[in-house]
């Protein structure tokens, strides 16, 4: 039983089953209105992040910290070599003029610089200011000039072109540097004589080779200078509805979120495992989830890895080599897992046996988490024994696509399916699901380790208060929470209200305090027969079922629900291949045909599954382009820029309710 086994064990432990206490406040019917989680970390009452990798340095100079990806393999980076390079970087970037409290922005992949420029300009005293890869000169621009930045670093040329482009005619031009090739404004080749020791080259080895006349005790002056309320980075909202907004986080902040994740999990995963911890990172650095994650595992000395996509393809042979104990993702993440084995298993003929493993898995999960909680007798020896059998024929496949080590994972963006969730404790991984936004930090809530309940998005992060307005909106409070928008008042007042933030997300609390999110209160749409309806739950459920990519789900204003849908273009591929036809077959062609429409709609009741009859989705349309950063109708962490979509598709909107359904 793996995992599940080393649960229960972990959970007789006192010191980790009371490692979740929740309260909850009901209101005068005796509905959850409010769950607190007292802190598991004390606050940071001196110091900075920017200590972490000589804290470490100081008290464990040989552990391995981090894992450097290249032809020869994973090459392990040490505490005590992590601290020195970080050093000699942030000695660059005061040599090239950065001051306390100066800005530097970062525009690359995910890969194991981001991670050392982010504590280098840390520990030199300045602000980082992400920036995605994916964004256009004008993104650029306007977050540049919005921060204030006087420094870029880039990883490629195309980078380099677009931040050149995007404030060429700001009166000051931010300095370039870039990771990778040469730019024409201070870059270093990846490859010149200046690289240094660890592998580096480019920004780093030139930034390295500018600050060597720069005494170490500037960089301890500068550290020693900050204080947990200093402003740590400002890292911009995705924009899904507009200009992205600058969230103000400080070193306080970073600490709460970083520090209360560490006390509640690692403590347990780390029992559970038996052995030292380690995750690849894949997530765009950018994203907030990505930036508290490497500071956790530093904290925590978990061995942190870097890979710079999270394309299933291309992911899947990294995770295979790197072996992680555990993973931090996204949804789509496990659903194309999901999908890819069960293509695999129709290609060989086993599709309907594929099927019938996941219904085992569902089942069996179930039973078997119902009796870990101590809800039920668990599953009777017929469901073990067909658990054993597909154990055998399909989950321990899904575990080697992943590595084989991995045991447990934590999933964050937007709702995972309830069955999938079920689907993987089944298979020995076991997805602990969170919710949180930019400006808390990454995670104000999350599923306990030992207490885990598919379906929701768990109790409150420690330190953190959960309330529910009257609305129904979520609000949150505590040391997670951001204090203000760059240079914007008035929308940090339309947020905070008696330290309060106000998410824009609609949810509810159970007995027990477990969250659960149903939508977002600015994407309700309100038929023309007056029924409100949450587009995220049926949307959430869709894009969980193959062959669907992603869609948008209409009817403001609207007779009935219906339904936007592009096609996964690896699940299309696929069933062009199980049912003959060629694999350059035009979309064009398919959009009408009745078989790939019947395959759609079994997603779609699916989907209409969790909702009423009058919320369900009673027509949709197929549409020829993916939804993609490039066409500008998804952010770069992936959600639907839903305005956008429903301008690009007025028109075939329109069709949806031309024929009066």
């Amino acid at each position: 039983m793996g995992v599940r086994k080393d649960l229960k064990q972990a959970r007789k432990r006192t010191d980790l089953a009371d490692r979740a206490r929740v309260e909850v406040v009901r209101d005068t019917a005796g509905v959850v209105r409010e769950a607190r989680m007292p802190a598991l970390a004390p606050g940071a009452a001196a110091g900075s992040i920017a200590d972490l990798p000589f804290t470490n340095a100081a008290e464990a100079p040989d552990a391995v910290v981090l894992r450097r990806g290249g032809d020869g393999g994973w090459r392990p980076v040490t505490a005590a070599a992590f601290a020195r390079e970080v050093t000699a970087v942030a000695k660059g970037l005061i040599a090239a003029g950065l001051e306390p409290g100066g800005r530097v922005a970062v525009m690359s992949r995910t890969r194991y610089e981001w991670t050392l420029l982010d504590f280098a300009i840390w520990a030199a005293g300045g602000l980082s200011v992400p920036i995605y890869p994916t964004s256009s000169p004008g993104q650029v621009e306007w977050i540049v000039r919005d921060s204030a930045a006087r420094f870029v670093v880039v990883e490629t040329p195309e980078h380099a072109t677009a931040v050149a482009t995007g404030t060429a005619d700001h009166q000051d031009p931010p300095h370039i540097w870039q990771l990778d090739g040469t730019a024409g404004t201070g870059a270093a080749r990846a490859d010149a004589p200046g690289a240094d020791a660890s592998g580096s080259g480019g920004a780093v080895a030139e930034l390295i080779a500018e600050g060597r006349d720069v005494p170490d005790e500037e960089v301890t002056k500068r550290r020693a200078a900050l204080t947990p309320d200093s402003v740590a980075t400002i890292c911009y909202t995705s924009g899904t509805t507009g200009r992205p907004k600058g969230c103000v986080l400080t070193h306080a902040n970073l600490y709460a979120e970083a520090a209360n994740t560490v006390e509640l999990l690692h403590p347990v995963f780390k029992a559970v495992t038996g052995r030292r911890a380690s995750t690849l990172l894949f997530l765009p650095l950018a994203h907030i989830l990505g930036r508290t994650l490497q500071i956790s595992c530093l904290m925590a000395r978990i061995e942190l890895g870097h890979f710079p996509s999270i394309k299933p393809d291309e992911l899947r042979p990294a995770l295979r080599r790197f072996r992680p104990s555990f993973l931090v993702g996204v949804p789509y993440l496990f659903e194309k897992i999901h999908g890819t084995g069960r293509a695999t298993a129709e290609r060989i003929g086993r599709g309907a046996s594929f099927d019938r493993a996941h219904r085992v898995g569902v089942r069996f999960g179930e039973r078997h988490l119902d009796r870990f909680l101590g809800r039920g007798k668990g599953p009777g020896p017929g469901l073990y024994a067909a658990w054993a059998l597909y154990d055998l024929l399909v989950y321990r496949r899904i575990r080697k696509e992943i590595g084989g080590r991995t045991r447990y994972a934590i999933s964050g963006g937007s709702p995972l399916d309830r069955d999938l969730s079920l689907f993987f404790y089944a298979a020995g991984i076991i997805v602990y699901e969170g919710y949180g936004l930019t400006e808390t930090t990454a995670a104000a809530t999350i599923v306990p380790p030992l207490r885990p309940r598919p379906g929701t998005v768990g109790l409150p992060v420690p330190g953190t208060a959960v309330r529910i307005a009257d609305d129904g909106e979520v609000l949150v409070k505590g040391g997670i929470v951001f204090g203000a928008y760059w240079n914007d008042p008035a929308a940090t007042d339309a947020v905070l209200t008696d330290e309060w933030f106000a998410t824009g997300d609609l949810g509810s609390l159970d007995e027990d305090g477990y969250l659960t999110i149903t939508g977002r209160k600015k994407d309700i749409l309100v038929t023309s027969g007056g029924k409100n309806v949450s587009p995220a739950v049926l949307e959430d459920r869709l894009r969980s079922r193959p062959p669907v990519g992603q869609c948008v789900v209409v009817g403001d204003n609207r007779p009935y629900v219906a339904a936007l849908i592009a096609l996964d273009r690896e699940d299309l591929a696929h069933w062009l291949h199980v049912h003959g036809m060629p694999a350059d077959t035009p979309l064009s062609g398919l959009v009408d045909d009745p078989r790939l429409r019947a395959d759609v709609q079994k997603a779609v009741d699916h989907a209409n599954q969790a909702v009423s009859r009058a919320e369900s989705i009673r027509a949709f349309a197929l549409v020829e382009e993916e939804f993609t950063e490039d066409n500008g109708l998804l952010t770069p962490s992936l959600k639907i820029k839903r305005r956008a979509a429903l301008e690009a598709y007025a028109e075939r909107i329109d069709a949806l309710y031309a024929s009066g359904r």
